[in-house]
């Protein structure tokens, strides 16, 4: 009888949007991290040294659901290296072989787990972006914020950084109205091979996504 209940509830999108996504998020994240804290713990003492000084972990403010900002937690891929007038050298210069690494692997992503057991983010949703994109958005874009950002989504399995921002916008969109739990596992399942066979990791131009500029 439980069984059957539980089957509906998984099969009930509204149920599963509003109580079971969170749920099962906690109790995955929870076990996963029991098992892979050893491993966390060697890439960060791995990249404290690989970064010169500049740490193993950066956060950074995002913006979550209904745009509430949340400090996001991952590996730190890049050194502070600086030119002579002390501003930052671009990425390119400053991304270590390392750091190449671990974002082909997607190894950089891992500390978001944190994350996901505070309730900031979910294991799949829109990628959360940069506070200042939020006045950017066009009314369409803005409901990508309806739902908690992810650490995967419906946008990173069709391109990642390959795509253009209009592209990606729409996919989440999409995402955000076809929220289920049969769609979460095929993008966590397309997310696992996508990491094998690193696709999708930079875009054609540089090796960090460009900045969105609007839509204009």
């Amino acid at each position: 009888m439980y069984l059957n209940e539980l089957t509906t509830i998984v099969y009930d999108n509204a149920m599963y949007k509003q109580f079971l996504k969170r749920w099962l998020d906690f109790a995955i994240v929870f076990c996963v991290l029991l098992v892979i804290w050893p491993l966390l713990v060697v890439i960060a003492v791995w990249l404290h040294f690989a970064n010169k000084g500049a740490g193993a972990f950066f956060t950074q403010e995002r913006p979550g659901k209904d745009g509430r900002i949340f400090k996001v937690i991952k590996f730190k891929s890049m050194t502070d290296e600086r030119d002579k007038e002390g501003k930052l050298l671009p990425d390119m210069k400053r991304l270590t072989k390392i750091g190449r690494f671990i974002r082909a692997t997607s190894l950089d992503e891992l500390p978001q787990l944190l994350n996901v057991l505070k309730g900031d983010m979910a294991l799949v949703g829109p990628r959360p972006l940069l506070p200042e994109y939020l006045p950017l958005y066009n009314k369409e874009q803005r409901r990508r914020h309806e739902v908690r950002p992810g650490i995967t989504g419906w946008a990173q399995v069709h391109g990642r950084n390959t795509i253009s921002w209009n592209e990606k916008f729409k996919l989440d969109v999409w995402y955000v109205d076809h929220m289920s739990f049969i769609l979460d596992l095929r993008i966590i399942l397309m997310t696992i091979k996508n990491v094998f066979l690193r696709t999708g990791i930079n875009s054609s131009a540089t090796d960090t996504m460009e900045n969105f500029t609007g839509n204009n």
